[in-house]
């Protein structure tokens, strides 16, 4: 079943496919044959720019090692957030300015992804501060756009420190604001 978050996110997809048609950098990215992702459309030199589409996840990836490991349950936005589509990051534009949303495009790339959110509430236990789950980048350096686990709050954070602004009060809401980025080229 579906749930708002994941609504959200394809109405985002759509979004950004449809802009691609004017703006084809949106969907670009250098070829790395390494990643082994199914969102390739074509398939060139390493290295070269190279068409994606995101694709549905068909196999039902899961955070249960890390919610075990740590002892944790993770709020459940979030991980339908990385468990709909395999796909690069996304390029997008908040009201408050461009930001990156982080995805994954293959089973490795998703592996990272988990390691890296390991290490983050690993950090956030030893600062003895609550845990967040990053899932963007702001075009502010150090400053991640997250997931307060508690609440369910979209919030920006500095690196290392407790989120000082809730930027919506969950991330459906978020994403619904978001609108493809005019790109220069």
């Amino acid at each position: 079943m579906e749930n708002i978050v994941q609504k959200s996110l394809h109405k985002l997809m759509l979004e950004l496919q449809q802009a691609a048609a004017t703006q084809p950098q949106l969907m670009t990215t250098e070829f790395d044959p390494e990643l082994n992702s199914p969102c390739y459309t074509t398939h060139v030199e390493a290295g070269q720019p190279c068409q994606w589409q995101p694709v549905l996840m068909t196999i039902e990836q899961s955070f249960a090692n890390i919610e075990n490991a740590l002892d944790i349950t993770l709020n459940e936005q979030f991980c339908k957030f990385f468990t709909t589509y395999w796909s690069f990051n996304l390029q997008v534009r908040a009201e408050q300015g461009d930001c990156e949303l982080l995805q994954v495009c293959s089973e490795d790339d998703f592996a990272r992804l988990q390691e890296n959110l390991i290490g983050h509430l690993l950090m956030k236990q030893r600062l003895k501060q609550p845990p967040t789950l990053f899932f963007g980048l702001t075009d502010e350096d150090d400053f991640i756009l997250s997931v307060d686990n508690a609440s369910g709050e979209v919030v920006v954070e500095q690196v290392g420190k407790i989120p000082q602004r809730c930027l919506a009060p969950d991330l459906a809401s978020f994403l619904d604001g978001l609108t493809p980025p005019v790109l220069v080229c």
